[in-house]
C-alpha cells in the first residue's frame, strides 16, 4: 500500500506526485494515457485572461482577486497559487530546460496562428520570442510541413505592428522521410549532422540583426544542445513556436518531470484507467484499473483525482443530458440538461458552461457536493477538472494544475501519519 495514489499523469498529476514525495510520502501514479503535456505549449500559463472581451492580464497575480468566488485561485488563495509555481519554477527538472519570466509580470509570445499568448513562465526555447524584444523577427517553416505556415504567422503579426518576415526552407535539411510529425523530426534533429544541417540551410536565409522562430523541433532529447548550436552559429537569438499536436516543448517538460519522480523512487504507470472504487463509511479502500484480464487493485491512505475535464477524458456524456466524472461519479456542477451545455456563439466570450463546470472543492481541495460537504475523506482533486475555471478561456491550465496540485500533496502530506 501507498500513502498516495495519484490518478492521472498530465501536469497536475506529476506535480502532485513530485511534491509529496519531496515531503515524505510514498507514492505512484497511474494513468490511462500520457496526460494534456502532450498536447501543451510547454509553457506555464498563470493567467492570460479575467474577460476575453479585455485585453490580457500583465500581472496575474494582481487580477486573482477579480475572479470568481468559485474559481480554484480563490478557493486555495493567492498566495498559494504564488508559492505553488516558484515551487515548481525551482524544480531540477523545470530549471534543466531553463523556465523563466518577468518577475510578476505575463510575457506575450507567438502562436502558430500569429496571435500573441500571455504566458507567465517559458522554456529558454520560447524565451526569444517575447513581444517586448524590439528586434525584428524571421519565421522560418520547412517546404511542405503540416499545420505550420510561416507566412501566415508573419502576416498576422505584422497586423499587429511587429517587424517580422517569413521564409521556407527545404524539408530534406531535416529528414529525407516525408511523412513525419513534430515528434519523430525533433528526434532527427537530435542527431548532431541534421542540426549542421539545419545551422547551414539558416544562414543563407537569416539577416544580422533578426531574431530567428523556428517550429518546435529544435531536439527532443538534445534540445539545450540544438539551440546552443543555432544560436552561437547564426549570431541571433533563436526560438520555437509552439505547434499543433504532439507539442515537442511539452513532451520535453513530461519527460523531464517522470525523470525526476524516477529518481526518487515514484513508479508512473501509463496503460492503467481506472474503472472502478471501493470506498466504506465515506472513505475510499482501493481504486482498480483495467487490464486484459482481470482488473488490477491499488490500495492507498489518500487519493488524487488529476484525470482532466471534458478535454483529458475525466468527464463524459450521453444524449439524455447526464454529465458525469467519470471514476468516482463525484458531483458536477455542469448543468444536467443538454440544451444548458453550450451557448449559441461557439466563441463567446463567457466561454461555454459544459467547460466552466467540474469538480467543486474546499479550501483544502477535497471535493464537496452541493451542500459543500466533503465527498470522501481521503479523496483530493486538481487540475482541469475543478469547477468555477474555464482554463483554456482563461489561459490558467498549468497554474491551475500547479497550484492545486501542490496544495493537495501538502494537505496530505499534513495528514499523513508519523
Amino acid at each position: 500500500m501507498v500513502d498516495l495514489l495519484v490518478i492521472g499523469a498530465g501536469l497536475a498529476g506529476l506535480a502532485a506526485a513530485l511534491r509529496a514525495s519531496e515531503l515524505g510520502l510514498k507514492v505512484k501514479v497511474i494513468a490511462k494515457g500520457h496526460g494534456a503535456l502532450y498536447w501543451s505549449s510547454g509553457s506555464i500559463d498563470v493567467l492570460g485572461y479575467v474577460d476575453s472581451t479585455q485585453p490580457a492580464v500583465e500581472r496575474p497575480w494582481e487580477q486573482i482577486a477579480d475572479l470568481g468566488a468559485e474559481h480554484p485561485y480563490r478557493r486555495l488563495g493567492a498566495e498559494r497559487v504564488r508559492r505553488a509555481v516558484e515551487w515548481f519554477a525551482g524544480q531540477e527538472s523545470v530549471r534543466s530546460l531553463g523556465y523563466a519570466g518577468h518577475a510578476g509580470y505575463n510575457q506575450l509570445l507567438p502562436t502558430p496562428a500569429g496571435a500573441w499568448r500571455p504566458t507567465y513562465l517559458a522554456p529558454a526555447g520560447q524565451r526569444a520570442g517575447d513581444r517586448a524584444d524590439l528586434r525584428p523577427l524571421v519565421v522560418v517553416g520547412l517546404q511542405g510541413m503540416r499545420d505550420f505556415y510561416p507566412h501566415l504567422i508573419a502576416r498576422n503579426l505584422q497586423l499587429q505592428g511587429q517587424t517580422v518576415r517569413a521564409v521556407q526552407i527545404p524539408w530534406s535539411v531535416v529528414s529525407e522521410q516525408r511523412d513525419r510529425n513534430t515528434a519523430q523530426l525533433a528526434e532527427s534533429l537530435d542527431d548532431p549532422q541534421s542540426q549542421q544541417r539545419l545551422a547551414g540551410a539558416l544562414q543563407l536565409v537569416v539577416q544580422p540583426g533578426e531574431r530567428v522562430g523556428l517550429p518546435a523541433i529544435l531536439g527532443r532529447h538534445a534540445h539545450p544542445a540544438v539551440l546552443a548550436l543555432l544560436g552561437e552559429q547564426l549570431g541571433s537569438p533563436v526560438f520555437e513556436i509552439p505547434t499543433l499536436p504532439p507539442n515537442v516543448p511539452g513532451i520535453r517538460l513530461a519527460a523531464a518531470l517522470r525523470q525526476q519522480l524516477q529518481q526518487r523512487g515514484v513508479r508512473v504507470e501509463i496503460g492503467m484507467e481506472g474503472v472502478g472504487f471501493r470506498a466504506q463509511a465515506g472513505e475510499i479502500q482501493w481504486v482498480e484499473s483495467a487490464t486484459s484480464a482481470r482488473p488490477l487493485v491499488h490500495r492507498a491512505r489518500a487519493f488524487l483525482l488529476a484525470t482532466g475535464g471534458v478535454l483529458g477524458g475525466g468527464f463524459d456524456s450521453d444524449h439524455t443530458g447526464r454529465f458525469w466524472e467519470t471514476l468516482f461519479d463525484l458531483p458536477l456542477t455542469v448543468p444536467q440538461e443538454r440544451q444548458h451545455w453550450f451557448r449559441p456563439h461557439f466563441l463567446d466570450p463567457r466561454g461555454q458552461p459544459a467547460l466552466h463546470g467540474g469538480v467543486a472543492i474546499d479550501m483544502h481541495g477535497q471535493p464537496v457536493d452541493a451542500q459543500g460537504q466533503v465527498v470522501y475523506t481521503n479523496l483530493w482533486a486538481a487540475g482541469c477538472l475543478l469547477a468555477g475555471t474555464d482554463p483554456v478561456l482563461e489561459r490558467s491550465m498549468e497554474g491551475v494544475a500547479l497550484a492545486s496540485a501542490v496544495a493537495a500533496a501538502e494537505r496530505i502530506a499534513g495528514l499523513a501519519p508519523g
